[in-house]
């Protein structure tokens, strides 16, 4: 197995009265997509922040490429790519001098290929020769992207990317993260759409007031707080549940003509009970099944429902 490509270990960020980040220990693999989760101010930025050189941790060791940032603080970031939060680009360049000089900032060569490549990937080819201070809202989101993906980055950082932009914004990054994913770049996602880190991420880790809670794979998570509700309606009131659906633990609504269960890691399947209903000949109306979404899982862990070992 190859060492990680990110390694925290005990990182701690103090400031006067607040702890941002308390004994984080976190180990990033190449070429996975890494949602990090959690509400405002649960220290996500502060810890990009401390990888990336924004923020000056206070205790604690980052290792990056399996170099100490201590020993080397600048030549491992030259490797990183950033998309933060805040527009922050001179409004005097065009869009494509914009990428030619951010190669330069990363030491890389002029390459008007990889700048035309990363253009039409985030469709900015048309906005090419135009100043960033024209740009729309959402164009102004996608030249962030492609600043931090020009340099071809082994890991990239994704702070919270889609915020405020169109659908046809976030499906295209969706598509090219899978991309860069597949070629072996490591991507590290915050997110509050938590449907875009539900359809990318490999792994989620779960941070509240500068607590890392939970790192696990996605699936993993999905099947352990997660949960499938079940809904049956029924022709005409039931006088009881049969026999065969008790150890179900259904419950019946007052008028008797639904039917609820809830199926968690480790109660039976609903497709049982549900068989188990046919067979009887019941006289089933109607049939709805929900599925929990990242979002409700989320929830789940920060109102801190108790964690078995996964």
């Amino acid at each position: 197995m190859s060492s990680p490509v990110l390694e925290l270990q005990g990182l701690t960020k103090s400031y006067a009265k607040l702890t941002a980040l308390s004994d984080v220990n976190l180990s990033i693999r190449q070429g996975e997509i890494f949602a990090l989760l959690g509400p405002n101010g649960a220290g996500k930025t502060t810890l990009i922040g401390s990888i990336c050189g924004l923020v000056k941790k206070t205790s604690g060791r980052i290792l990056l490429f399996g170099k100490d940032l201590d020993q080397d603080p600048v030549g491992p970031r030259y490797d990183v790519g950033l998309v933060p939060q805040e527009i922050n680009f001179d409004p005097f360049f065009s869009v494509a001098e914009s990428l030619r000089i951010q190669l330069g900032y990363y030491g890389r060569p002029r390459d008007d290929a990889r700048v035309d490549e990363v253009l039409t990937a985030l469709n900015l080819q048309a906005k090419k020769n135009s100043l960033t201070r024209a740009l729309s809202g959402g164009m102004k989101r996608r030249l962030l992207i492609a600043k931090a993906l020009v340099h071809k980055p082994k890991l990239v950082f994704l702070d919270e990317p889609t915020a405020g932009v169109d659908v046809e914004l976030r499906r295209d990054l969706w598509t090219y993260v899978r991309k860069l994913a597949s070629e072996g770049t490591t991507v590290i996602l915050t997110t509050h759409y938590l449907e875009e880190a539900e359809e990318l991420a490999d792994r989620v880790g779960v941070i509240n007031e500068g607590r890392l809670l939970l790192v696990e794979d996605k699936a993993s998570v999905m099947r352990r707080f997660g949960e499938r509700r079940l809904v049956v309606t029924f022709e005409q009131p039931l006088a009881e549940l049969p026999e065969a659906t008790r150890r179900f633990n259904a419950t019946l609504s007052e008028d008797r003509r639904t039917l609820a269960y809830i199926e968690r890691e480790g109660t039976p399947p609903s497709g049982e009970l549900l068989r188990a209903l046919y067979a009887q000949g019941l006289p089933i109306s109607d049939v709805e099944t929900r599925r929990s979404r990242l979002e409700d899982v989320l929830i789940e862990i920060l109102r801190g429902r108790p964690q078995k070992a996964a």
